[in-house]
Order: structure tokens, then sequence, then C-alpha cells
């Protein structure tokens, strides 16, 4: 599918040793590369429709040092939508309130009952870029009938419903951030793995050097705050379980666009 690589940490940390390895990945995922930083309550999108090891763009940002206390990094293999800029990750919206929400996805929705209304409302063709309309449009719903935008707290529980929501049958390999928490789920095994670095945490879906890298837990919403795992979700149980039938009609769609 697609490599995610995420960063949550108390002070910035330099990344051009671990995105030099995750983006060497590009080779097996060719459709696409993205990365978003957050600074001063701004976003940030580099990204471009090219495989990450052919980008002059991305040598270049490579070349110089990259410092970072948290940040999103994709590489996209794809599985729905062509090979074009709105399809790569991560992407971004903003809610009713002006929050700005930005979301990379690795994983694929197979039942979109949620999400695919929202078809013909995005930029791209990616059943990832639903997951953030369906996410934000939640979120003004919440802000319209109750007059206020919600704390963090109510975000976290938001979240975590509509993950719940959309969880099962569906792979969802997820970073989020909100401007505030820092999001990460997977419902897979070993479908995010997590290693601690300078007072925070790094996440990438494949361990990148020789450091101590777990597997995050299936099945549960996890937020950070400034280097800490500050909320853990309900676990919903939906774990996914490839099916190479599903799989093999999924690239042959994408075979025929």
């Amino acid at each position: 599918m697609c490599e995610l690589f995420g960063v949550n940490t108390s002070g910035k940390i330099q990344l051009n040793d671990l995105l030099s390895v995750f983006f060497s990945h590009g080779v097996r995922h060719p459709h696409g590369w993205g990365m978003a930083f957050f600074e001063k309550n701004t976003v940030r999108i580099e990204k471009q429709a090219v495989e990450a090891e052919k980008s002059a763009k991305l040598k270049e940002y490579l070349s110089s040092p990259i410092y970072a206390d948290h940040m999103i990094a994709h590489i996209r293999l794809a599985t729905k939508g062509n090979m074009e800029y709105e399809n790569c990750h991560p992407f971004v919206r903003k809610d009713s309130s002006g929050r700005v929400w930005t979301l990379a996805h690795n994983g694929t929705i197979f039942e979109g009952k949620a999400t695919d209304p929202y078809f013909y409302k995005q930029e791209g063709q990616t059943d990832s870029e639903r997951i953030l309309y369906f996410l934000t449009d939640r979120i003004n719903k919440y802000q319209g009938k109750n007059a206020h935008s919600p704390d963090a707290e109510t975000r976290f529980y938001l979240l975590d419903e509509i993950i719940r929501e959309i969880a099962p049958e569906n792979k969802l390999n997820l970073l989020i951030c909100d401007g505030e928490y820092f999001y990460v789920h997977t419902n897979c095994n070993n479908g995010l793995h997590v290693t601690e670095r300078n007072g925070g945490f790094v996440f990438s879906t494949v361990p990148l050097d020789g450091g101590e890298w777990k597997p995050l837990p299936v099945n549960t919403l996890l937020a950070y705050k400034g280097g800490k795992l500050v909320k853990r979700g309900t676990d919903h149980g939906f774990t996914y379980v490839e099916d190479p039938e599903k799989m093999k009609m999924l690239f042959l769609d994408y075979s025929r666009l």
C-alpha cells in the first residue's frame, strides 16, 4: 500500500537520516511522496506525484538540515486515485472553527458507507482524503449543535468514535494532527512501529534503523502531545486481515485507470 512516518517530540530533532531511509523505500511505493511541517499554528505541505528516489525537489530538501518536533511524511503506492498531486498525502482541511487537520493514511477503505458520500466533494479521488472530509464534517456537526468548537478532550472522543465506526473491514493506519494533538492508529498487526527519540517518539510503518522499534498496539487510538502519550482510546477490536481476493480486485481496478 503506502508507508507512513511521523514525529512527536518535546523539542526539535534532526530527521535527515531517518527521512533518507524512509524515502528510499519509494522504489516500492512509486506514486508520490509528501511531508507536512507544523510551525506556529500553520501547516506547510511539500508533496509531489513523483517517485521519491527520482524527485529533485526532495533531494534538495534532504540535502539541508531538517529539524522538527512534529511532522508527518508519506510515500504512496496507489490503489485508488490516479498518480496526481491531488492524490498525494498528507491531506489538509480546516473545520468550521478554522482548526487545521492534517491526515496521512496507509490502507484501503473497502466498506465506505460513511466516507463514500464525499467522493464528489473531495479534491482528488483517494479514499484516504474522504476520511479527512468525514472527520471534519463530524467536528463541524458537533460545533453546529453545541455552538462552540470541541476542546481537546472532546476532539479525541469524536475521533475515537469515528475510527470505531469506519474500522470494520477496512485497513486503517493513520497519522493525524489537529495542531495540538498528534493522533496515531493502526488496526494491522505490525502496521506501525514506534521508537523513543530525544524526548519523544518517532513512528514508521517499518523500522528505519538499528534502534529499538516496537509495534504499536492495534485497534486503539493514541494521542501524543509534546513528546508524551496523553490519551488512549477504546480497543475497538476490528483487526484488519488482508483478503487476497479483495486486494486482487483492487489492483485490477487501479490498473484500468
